[in-house]
């Protein structure tokens, strides 16, 4: 039976064929990214090498690719850094304009890179609801395409072609760890895996914007700190999201700053992988035992988001 979406007061659906549709779509434009089994058991999903730095692109590329004819004023988004940086790669692809709102906490390296890329830069506000709330204030003024960081049917099916690649790659896994935001990831990659693969949402600590979600029953704000806060930082996990996360049996865990910092040294003094501090979360709960794997399992773990500065790699 495949997993869908029908949220409360909403006609959108997100299927798995959507997952399927959106891997036809984007092909191409996006890459088939590594699996590589590190040990026996434990395997690494490599995002963080695919177009742009992370899995945001796969999203950003189903959401333009499926709207048809653009407006003359291109595309619009608001980011904590990753999502902007996919859209503004896809619009250079498909040459169109884009307009980016990022929030004072964005990362340096990653607003050098939306410069790069061409974009247009806003930067407003101390967190991402903030960069949220302007970036649809100048949609409604312009016209332009919004293309959300989590919240929209064709962005959760795009990032569900990540699970599609994994599937083919990694038949035997039994489980999928993937850092958790808005929810785009997480429920892109729950309509894209089998249903006997179980999916681990991770969080940190100090942004459980799911966690608390799944115990109130509904999506809650919470508040956004923490070294995960730019890419991490939505207060409210997405309505859609949610509504698939709730009824696909996702097991959601917990990490804690501390944890993921270690987790992304190690990524790069075991691995030579270079990640940003919310690309190594997933990670992050195996090695604090947040997540205990049981004998035999075969775990795949969701490593993104690589726009970070490599001087912050050793201890």
């Amino acid at each position: 039976m495949e997993r869908r979406l029908r949220s409360e007061g909403m006609t959108m659906t997100v299927t798995h064929a959507d997952v399927q549709a959106a891997g036809e779509r984007v092909a191409g434009h996006v890459l088939r990214t590594p699996a590589l089994e590190v040990s026996p058991g434990l395997i690494f999903k490599l995002e963080q090498v695919q177009r742009s730095g992370s899995f945001k692109v796969r999203g950003a590329f189903n959401r333009i690719l499926s709207a048809g004819t653009l407006p003359p004023a291109g595309v619009i988004a608001a980011s904590g850094g990753n999502h902007g940086l996919a859209v503004a790669y896809a619009a250079r692809a498909l040459g169109v304009r884009a307009e980016i709102f990022v929030p004072t906490v964005a990362s340096p390296v990653k607003v050098a890179g939306l410069r790069a890329l061409g974009a247009e830069i806003t930067q407003t506000g101390a967190i991402y609801s903030a960069a949220a709330e302007a970036a649809a204030k100048r949609a409604a003024e312009t016209g332009a395409l919004t293309v959300h960081a989590y919240d929209q049917p064709e962005v959760i099916a795009g990032q569900g072609t990540l699970a599609l690649e994994l599937m083919e790659q990694a038949p035997g896994v039994d489980t999928v760890l993937v850092a958790v935001g808005g929810g785009g990831l997480a429920s892109g990659v729950s309509l894209g895996l089998r249903e006997d693969v179980k999916l681990v949402a991770v969080e940190p600590e100090l942004i459980p914007a799911l966690h608390r979600a799944l115990r109130a029953g509904h999506p809650v704000p919470v508040e956004v700190s923490g070294v995960g806060a730019d890419a991490l930082g939505a207060t409210q996990v997405g309505g859609l999201a949610f509504g698939i996360l709730s009824g696909a049996g996702v097991e959601s865990v917990l990490v804690s700053d501390e944890a993921i910092i270690d987790a992304r040294l190690r990524l790069w003094s075991e691995h030579r992988l270079a990640v940003e501090h919310a690309g190594a979360a997933a990670y992050a709960a195996l090695l604090s035992g947040a997540y205990r794997p049981a004998d035999g399992e075969r775990v795949a773990v969701v490593v993104c988001g690589s726009n970070t500065d490599p001087a912050t790699l050793t201890g």
